[in-house]
């Protein structure tokens, strides 16, 4: 009996230490085992002015050049420089010359010259916020004053910030307000995309007017919203761009693009000066102006 009750408590000794050790090697597993966090919910916000708004509705001025210095502000505006026909064959030479561009009175003036620079006969200027300055969702005005004459050919228009790793027309290409100088009551709007293997498309407008556009000062405007693009003549729509018109080409217009102010000469777009052209020829800028709604 007494080896009996020996034997008993021999194997409950030897059961309890069994039971403690596993559980000790379940309290260490479990102990190093970190618990599974869920990863946070992250609230889909949209990007700032994506939604189509009216034109009205874009009143919150976020950038803006109003030209009220003595000399252009190189913290928002650039040079483009040289020849070389630009892919177009234009006559101009592109400089940083006061002769070609300067700010006074309130205005920026982008002056073309019939001015010898090298194999080029021309002179002007190219203005761009590359690298300084982009823009996304909302309303840009440009409150401006045009030139004409045969082979005067001015623009207001924007180029995808990326063009240094897309080039174009992958990166897009917006034109605000293109001018044949020897058409002065035809205002142009074109979208240049990439089609699906990369070669150019394009769609635009003609915009004919009641009056000389170079007589006076206009507002160019351009509305970018999420998949869309809207064209107005002081705050007259005509013309519309979206996805559609892409028509299994490339959207590129969701991206940010930098602004390019520029008067060329000469060129496949409207010829070249003849004759009865007169130079220099001004474009005068009153302002440009980056808007936005709350």
């Amino acid at each position: 009996m007494r080896n009996q009750s020996i034997s008993v408590l021999r194997n409950y000794r030897l059961g309890a230490g069994l039971l403690l050790g596993l559980g000790l090697v379940a309290c260490t597993d479990k102990a190093s085992t970190p618990p599974v966090t869920p990863p946070p919910v992250v609230p889909v916000v949209p990007v700032t002015n994506e939604e189509a708004r009216n034109y009205a509705e874009y009143s919150d001025l976020v950038w803006s050049d109003e030209f009220d210095g003595s000399s252009l502000d190189q913290t928002k505006w650039g040079y483009d420089l040289g020849g070389g026909g630009w892919g177009n064959n234009e006559l101009q030479s592109y400089t940083n010359s006061s002769d070609n561009s300067f700010v006074n009175g309130g205005n920026l003036t982008i002056q073309a010259r019939r001015q010898q620079a090298g194999s080029n006969a021309y002179t002007s200027a190219r203005l761009l916020t590359k690298n300084k300055k982009t823009f996304v969702y909302g309303r840009i005005d440009t409150r401006a004053k045009i030139p004409k004459g045969k082979g005067v050919w001015p623009a207001i228009w924007m180029l995808g910030a990326d063009i240094d790793q897309n080039n174009w027309p992958k990166c897009g290409e917006i034109d605000i307000m293109e001018l044949r100088g020897s058409r002065p009551k035809e205002l142009l709007a074109t979208m240049h995309f990439p089609d699906a293997q990369g070669a150019r498309r394009l769609k635009g407008t003609t915009n004919n007017v009641a009056v000389d556009l170079s007589e006076d000062f206009h507002i160019y405007s351009v509305v970018r919203s999420k998949d869309q693009i809207r064209m107005y003549l002081d705050g007259e729509l005509y013309f519309t761009f979206g996805t559609a018109d892409t028509v299994g080409g490339g959207y590129p217009f969701n991206n940010p693009f930098f602004m390019i102010l520029n008067v060329a000469v000469g060129g496949d777009f409207d010829g070249n000066p003849d004759a009865s052209t007169v130079f220099p020829q001004q474009m005068q800028v009153d302002y440009v102006r980056y808007y936005q709604y709350k």
